[in-house]
């Protein structure tokens, strides 16, 4: 029995909604998708609303553009959410890997299944918009519970020798989010506690979240699009939105994009209308459950759920 094609304008609608979500993820503004692309700003509207039939070789061209997989643009029945972390382990692993890969799930393993055991927690790892507090919040919460500091992207910048923007212009998204993925690797191996913000983008790559979400502590950084907006105007950064007239509607639309990933964190800490002191204190109220008053650390997995 084979599957129920979907009828053509729903299917460019649906084309058209992964365009503009795969961009959001992305952080572009579609005057950038366009510049980096070589297709014209209102083609890309066009193909956006849902009345772009757009062909192959143009949608590849899209999809290279913001570094993404073009079977991830196509519309076809919703695979399981951990499918593009397992799609991307299965690219990267060795024939042995796959075959015992297989095994597993054709329950060949030991006793038909496999031991599990929790791996312990590198940190607390912030997650969240440009403008949400990462940097402020993150420091002021490793200083109070005695652990290190670290910004992703600054440790990307030194371990590279180059600006994240620098990185973004020759490389593109996908060499920068093989390097954040790289930095992320060389971060856990120092087996250390750290607060650990990241950037904004971090959960448009499967692989890199998916290791955030099971290496540490993940809070989401929440705060209205407007209080993002304002923050990221104050500190004189619009990237990716500089000199764009609908900054904010894109912003909104990167924001709807990501909120699903976000929302997989561990805890939501909403700075919306809070002081630094007080959204500190409300950063420091999620984590409290899960560290250990007399050590500083993490609680057994089974005492913090």
């Amino acid at each position: 029995m084979t599957e129920q094609s979907i009828p053509e304008d729903s299917f460019l609608e649906e084309l058209g909604q992964r365009v503009r979500t795969m961009r959001g993820l992305r952080g572009m503004s579609r005057k950038v998708l366009a510049k980096v692309s070589g297709i014209s700003e209102r083609y890309i509207a066009q193909l956006e609303s849902g009345k772009g039939n757009v062909s192959i070789v143009l949608l590849r061209r899209v999809s290279d553009a913001m570094g993404a997989h073009i079977e991830d643009l196509i519309p076809a029945n919703e695979p399981t959410p951990d499918w593009p972390v397992i799609r991307d382990l299965l690219r990267k692993a060795t024939p042995e890997q796959i075959a015992r890969a297989k095994d597993t799930l054709a329950g060949h393993g030991p006793n038909g299944a496999t031991a599990q055991r929790p791996t312990p927690l590198a940190g607390i790892a912030l997650i969240g918009l440009r403008g949400a507090g990462k940097t402020t919040l993150g420091r002021l919460l490793a200083k109070q519970i005695g652990w290190s500091f670290v910004e992703l992207n600054k440790e990307i910048e030194q371990q590279n020798g180059l600006s994240v923007a620098e990185i973004i212009a020759l490389y593109g998204q996908e060499g920068f989010r093989r390097m954040e993925q790289v930095a992320l690797g060389q971060l856990l191996a120092r087996k250390e506690l750290m607060v650990l913000a990241t950037g904004g983008g971090i959960v448009s790559e499967p692989l890199t979240f998916d290791l955030i979400l099971s290496s540490f502590y993940t809070i989401w950084l929440k705060a209205e699009p407007e209080e993002h907006m304002a923050r990221v105007r104050r500190q004189g950064d619009l990237r990716p939105m500089a000199d764009d007239r609908s900054a904010m509607a894109e912003l909104r639309t990167i924001l709807l994009s990501r909120e699903p990933l976000y929302a997989r964190a561990s805890a939501v800490v909403d700075t919306a209308g809070q002081s630094v002191e007080d959204a500190a204190a409300r950063l420091l109220g999620a984590v409290a459950p899960v560290l250990s008053p007399d050590t500083g650390a993490f609680r057994p997995r089974s005492a913090a759920s």
